[in-house]
């Protein structure tokens, strides 16, 4: 078991950080209500903004320490609230049955469909022969095919699906483990992964969710998904440049030939052979729904769309539910749900905007406001998943909008954003664990190397906040 200084493990700090916590909101349950918010419905206890408040700091915890399965986590925000009277049990159990939680689950079994079919395994050995003839191009070709399927479909799956390829490659060249052309290629594959999934809301969870936040919050606002797409394409590609730069300088080449990876490939092609009838109609199953998020979305709804397409992948006959549920997780979707289900609890009881008067007032500069948001939202999601990161800092955010004139779809984006940025740590983010199970570098190597890219992101953050969200797209008046 991993040490800290003093002889404490890893296990007993999260334990005390959580005990800390729960003493915490405990203490708030019982004290005399001091947590008074101007707007609080008189419909509500008087002491149910403190007490969603002490709700909010143990799911803080749990989702900072996993000392508990995060859905598990979810599942106990979901029952403490009723109970402590917070809000009634319907209202808060209504909250889960989001549309956030129904888009999640939709392109979910999208992804799993690709995976089962062999679709996505089809697209990216494709994608990767066109960049097999020299060893940067093969760096660059996982690099990009990562981003651009992570664009699509969840950056796990793309991590997972490209993964074996990225052991065969290496095998193939026959090299050791550590070797450095090793090491660019899987976190090339985590890269690529981590920063196609800020381009679009399909690249992971935190999108639907931030947007199932922001219509809760604001009746009437949301961000189509073609908005979403023009806003942070641009961030995408200067990051992933950014990563090409990084990969090539910071870790010397020293392969020269890369043509047993290229016949591997080509075998493998090969061996796929044609088309089957299933990946066809899932192929265009794709496009269209893709197509449809982008013209009718906003009419029909995405999550309407996402659930339409889940359900035409057997009515067309492509899988059989037994095939793909185990490509499913289940259990972020429990986790996505709980968090909408708190982030809306809070909302409710204006805690957070009373919260936000104790820190920040309306004299502060919109552009610190933005500018601390990014780096929290960067250093938070590097400990807690992004999504719990969005279910923490969107409320927070909404609440020091509303005092500095930031208008809702600017601070949406502002905070969902970054926190799909982890390049530092291997626990941070799925694809960073998936490829640092490779083996071939340490902890110590990945936050050297990601250290250069975190701080390239934060700059590249902020550029493209002021000066093509603010300036160029006007975002603050959407």
């Amino acid at each position: 078991m991993s040490k800290l200084k003093g002889g404490w493990d890893r296990t007993r700090v999260k334990a005390a950080i959580v005990i800390a916590a729960a003493a915490a909101a405990l203490a708030l349950c019982l004290l005399p209500t001091f947590v008074t918010p101007d707007r609080l419905p008189v419909s509500l206890h008087p002491a149910a903004a403190q007490r969603c408040v002490a709700v909010f700091i143990l799911a803080v915890a749990l989702w900072f320490t996993s000392i508990i399965p995060l859905p598990a986590s979810g599942l106990l925000v979901i029952a403490l609230l009723p109970l402590l009277n917070v809000l009634p049990a319907d209202t808060v159990f209504s909250f889960f049955g989001n549309s956030a939680v129904f888009f999640i689950m939709g392109v979910f079994l999208l992804a799993a469909a690709m995976i089962a079919t062999g679709l996505s395994k089809r697209i990216t050995l494709l994608a990767l022969q066109r960049f097999d003839r020299t060893p940067h191009r093969l760096i660059n070709g996982v690099l990009l095919s990562a981003a651009f399927l992570a664009l699509w479909m969840p950056s796990y799956g793309v991590a997972a699906m490209i993964y074996p390829i990225a052991v065969e490659i290496v095998d193939a060249m026959k090299l050791e483990r550590g070797h450095a052309y090793a090491k660019r290629l899987f976190l090339a594959l985590a890269w690529g992964s981590i920063i196609g999934s800020c381009g679009t809301i399909l690249g992971g969870g935190r999108g639907p969710l931030a947007l199932s936040l922001l219509e809760k919050e604001y009746p009437g606002q949301t961000i189509e998904f073609l908005q979403w797409a023009i806003a942070c394409i641009p961030l995408v590609v200067l990051l992933t440049a950014a990563a090409a730069v990084i990969l090539r300088v910071r870790l010397p080449d020293d392969v020269d030939d890369v043509t047993p990876a290229t016949q591997m490939l080509d075998e493998r092609v090969r061996l796929l052979g044609p088309m089957s009838g299933r990946e066809r109609r899932l192929a265009w199953l794709t496009v269209l729904t893709i197509a449809a998020w982008i013209a009718v979305g906003k009419t029909f709804g995405i999550a309407v769309i996402a659930a339409l397409a889940a359900g035409s992948l057997f009515l067309l006959r492509i899988v059989e539910w037994n095939a793909i549920q185990g490509y499913v997780n289940w259990g972020v979707i429990v986790l996505y749900g709980g968090a909408v289900v708190l982030g809306q609890s809070l909302t409710e009881t204006h805690a957070m905007e009373w919260l936000s008067r104790l820190v920040i007032t309306q004299q502060t500069p919109s552009w610190l406001v933005l500018a601390l948001l990014v780096l929290v939202a960067m250093a938070l999601t590097e400990a807690i998943s992004n999504a719990a990161a969005v279910a923490i800092l969107l409320p927070i955010g909404f609440a020091l909008g509303e005092m500095t004139g930031i208008r809702p779809v600017m601070m949406t984006l502002v905070v969902t954003v970054p926190t799909g940025l982890s390049f530092l740590l291997p626990v941070s983010s799925p694809p960073n664990a998936i490829a640092f199970a490779a083996g071939h570098y340490s902890v110590r190597e990945v936050v050297t190397l990601g250290w250069w890219l975190t701080v390239c992101a934060f700059v590249v953050m902020l550029l493209v906040v002021y000066v093509w969200w603010r300036t160029v797209l006007g975002v603050g008046a959407w």
